[in-house]
C-alpha cells in the first residue's frame, strides 16, 4: 500500500507543481490596442442555432476593433438560423451569412463548415468561433494584440466557461483543470514537441500562411479533435502555438443540462485518448486512484488501526487533490465550492466515458447534433494526421 501511496502522492506533487506554475505564467487576454490592425475574419459555423445565433451576431459585429468581416455559415439547419443571423446583421455591410454545401464523404460536419468559411475569407488573421461563445467588445483587440505579443502563427483561447446547473458545475471546469493542472503552459509556448499540443475550436485563429501551411481543415477533415491535431500539425511545422485565457473577455456557456454535458463530453472524450478504449480505461483508473483512492483509505483508517500511513499519506494526497482544483478554479473564473466536489466530478466523468465507448460498441461512433461520427473519424486518425 505504501508504494501505491507513494506513487499517488508523486503524481498529485507533480500535477500541482504544474498548476502553481500555470497560474503564474498562462497568457490572459487583456484590454489592450495592437501594435497593428490586420484584416481579421470572424469566422463562426452554425447548425441549429436559432436560440442564441442573434446575440452571437450582434455581440461579434459589436467589436471595437476597426478592419474585420463576420462571416456566419448555415450548416443545414432546419430551425431558421440563417434568417436569424441575418436579421441581426440590420444591414450590416460587415456581415455574409452563407450556406453550407452538403456533406462530402470522409468529411466530420464542423471540419467542412470551417473548411468553406475559410474559402469565403479575405482576412490577413482567419479566428474560428464557435456560435455559442459571447465576445466583449474589447475581445478581438485582446486576440490581436495577444497574438502579435506572442509572435503567435496559431492562436487558441479557452474562453471561461459559464456553468449553471449543477451537472455543468461539476463537470464544465474539469476542462479547464485539464489544461491547467496536466500541461505545461510553457511548453506548449516554448517547447516544439507535438506532445506538448493543446488548443480549442471554441476559438482558434491562425495567421493565413499558417494556415494554408497546415493544409487548412482539409488536413483533419476525419478527426473529431481537430483543433488539437491543427495545434500538433503547428508544431510539426515548426510554427508558433500559443495559448490564452479568455479572462472574462471571451466567455461561454457550452451545455445547459446533464443531457448535454454527458453528450458533449462523451463526443470527445475517447477521441482525446487516441480512440482506443484502452486508454480512456486507464485514464479512468488513473483518476479513480489519485481522486478516489485516499477519500477511501482515509476511511478505511478509521476502522482499521493497521493501516500503513494513515493518516498521514490520504490527508496529504487529498489536500494536493483538492488544492489543484481549487488553485484551477480561481484561475479559470469558477466557483471555488464546486471544486471541493471533485471525487463527484470524477464519478460523473466515468459515467461520460462509459457512453462514450456504448456509441463506440452500438453504433460505430458518438452522435452530435443529428450526425453519427463513424470512428474512423475519431482520434484513431488523429496518429496518421497529427
Amino acid at each position: 500500500m505504501i508504494l501505491v501511496g507513494l506513487f499517488i502522492l508523486s503524481a498529485l506533487v507533480v500535477i500541482s507543481l504544474i498548476t502553481v506554475i500555470n497560474t503564474l505564467t498562462f497568457p490572459r487576454l487583456k484590454k489592450s490596442a495592437p501594435v497593428s490592425q490586420p484584416f481579421v475574419s470572424l469566422l463562426v459555423p452554425a447548425r441549429d442555432e436559432a436560440r442564441i445565433i442573434q446575440a452571437t451576431v450582434a455581440r461579434l459585429l459589436a467589436q471595437d476593433y476597426p478592419n474585420f468581416e463576420l462571416i456566419i455559415l448555415d450548416d443545414a439547419s432546419t430551425d431558421g438560423t440563417a434568417g436569424l443571423a441575418t436579421q441581426a446583421g440590420k444591414g450590416d455591410q460587415r456581415l455574409q451569412v452563407i450556406g453550407g454545401k452538403a456533406l462530402p464523404p470522409g468529411w466530420t460536419g464542423k471540419n467542412w463548415a470551417c473548411q468553406q468559411l475559410a474559402e469565403a475569407a479575405r482576412g490577413d488573421v482567419l479566428v474560428f468561433t464557435d456560435a455559442d461563445v459571447s465576445w466583449e467588445s474589447e475581445a478581438l483587440a485582446g486576440v490581436v494584440a495577444c497574438m502579435q505579443a506572442t509572435q503567435a502563427d496559431t492562436f487558441t483561447v479557452w474562453p471561461t466557461q459559464q456553468a449553471v446547473s449543477r451537472a455543468e458545475r461539476l463537470v464544465v471546469p474539469l476542462m479547464m483543470f485539464t489544461i491547467t493542472s496536466y500541461l505545461p503552459e510553457l511548453a506548449v509556448r516554448k517547447i516544439p514537441w507535438a506532445s506538448f499540443a493543446a488548443a480549442n475550436g471554441q476559438c482558434l485563429a491562425f495567421r493565413r500562411p499558417a494556415y494554408q501551411a497546415l493544409g487548412e481543415h482539409s488536413a483533419v477533415r476525419q478527426i473529431v479533435v481537430e483543433d488539437i491535431a491543427l495545434g500538433r500539425l503547428t508544431k510539426q511545422a515548426g510554427l508558433r502555438l500559443v495559448m490564452a485565457l479568455g479572462d472574462g473577455l471571451i466567455y461561454g456557456r457550452m451545455y445547459h443540462d446533464w443531457r448535454q454535458v454527458r453528450e458533449g463530453f462523451a463526443k470527445n472524450i475517447l477521441a482525446g485518448h487516441g480512440g482506443q478504449p484502452v486508454f480512456l480505461f486507464i485514464s479512468a483508473v488513473f483518476h479513480w486512484l489519485i481522486f478516489l483512492a485516499p477519500w477511501a483509505w482515509l476511511g478505511a483508517g478509521v476502522f482499521s488501526a493497521s493501516i500503513p500511513g494513515w493518516p498521514e499519506y490520504p490527508l496529504a494526497m487529498i489536500a494536493l487533490g483538492l488544492g489543484s482544483r481549487l488553485l484551477s478554479a480561481a484561475a479559470t473564473r469558477h466557483a471555488l465550492p464546486d471544486a471541493l466536489l471533485m471525487p463527484v466530478s470524477v464519478l460523473l466523468m466515468t459515467v461520460i466515458a462509459a457512453q462514450s465507448v456504448w456509441w463506440q460498441f452500438t453504433q460505430g461512433g458518438p452522435s452530435w447534433k443529428g450526425r453519427v461520427i463513424p470512428s474512423n473519424q475519431t482520434g484513431q486518425d488523429n496518429k496518421k494526421q497529427a
